[in-house]
């Protein structure tokens, strides 16, 4: 199985609730974002730009991309990055160092470093209660169950895991099931079956600096229609 995720930008409206339920269902520090959603183009935030003398704006959602060929993992001095068998990359947060060389390899700019004392997190976000620690984090034990630890460590890197609480249990990920405008497709890309792949058969989709060959599992429909 091959994990995958199409965006489709004729449908995104920028109204970035895929942000906001990222961040509360991964529990992000503050100032910490998963997730973000940019207008490109434009100078200043949500401001049309001219297409052959028509006013138009389209909103991209960037996550991490979750690359076949992913330089974050190949700079990794410890191993902390990795793909696991569903082809999710993912950073066990008991190896990271914080180098942060991850960060300078990633050409998406995706990945986030926690600088929060947990203890000092929870009081500053206000919410959360219940963990002692601070905030919870997905992770996998001895036995390859996934748990969550309260002691989210401090000093570590971070990053979209395709919502592996909900992946691994055959639900989609928390993006996909939130967006109101139905633009996020998930599912196996190797099966030719799948939602994914049918989305993709219908119409020509791209990704983000293919030229890199970093072969990103996250592709994007192109905008089609200029929004006045």
């Amino acid at each position: 199985m091959k994990l995958g995720m199409v965006i489709d930008l004729d449908r995104c409206v920028g109204c970035r609730t895929c942000m906001v339920v990222c961040k509360s269902h991964n529990a992000q520090p503050p100032g910490t974002w998963w997730n973000r959603v940019f207008t490109p183009g434009s100078r200043e935030h949500q401001v049309p730009t001219l297409q052959k003398g028509q006013p138009q704006m389209y909103f991209l959602p960037v996550a991490c991309q979750m690359c076949d060929n992913p330089p974050c993992q190949k700079v990794c001095p410890v191993g902390a990055t990795y793909t696991d068998d569903w082809g999710r990359v993912q950073v066990d947060l008991e190896r990271c160092i914080g180098c942060r060389y991850c960060l300078a390899a990633c050409p998406y700019q995706v990945r986030q470093f926690n600088w929060e004392n947990p203890k000092k997190a929870k009081r500053k976000a206000g919410y959360m209660e219940g963990y002692e620690y601070g905030y919870p984090f997905p992770h996998r034990d001895k036995n390859g169950r996934l748990v969550y630890t309260p002691n989210r460590p401090k000093g570590v890197v971070e990053k979209c895991t395709f919502c592996v609480q909900y992946t691994d249990n055959g639900e989609k990920p928390i993006c996909v099931q939130a967006c109101p405008a139905r633009a996020r497709f998930f599912g196996d890309l190797e099966d030719s079956s799948s939602e994914v792949n049918q989305v993709l058969r219908q119409r020509q989709a791209f990704r983000l600096k293919e030229e890199l060959g970093t072969r990103p599992k996250v592709f994007y429909l192109p905008p089609t229609t200029p929004r006045k």
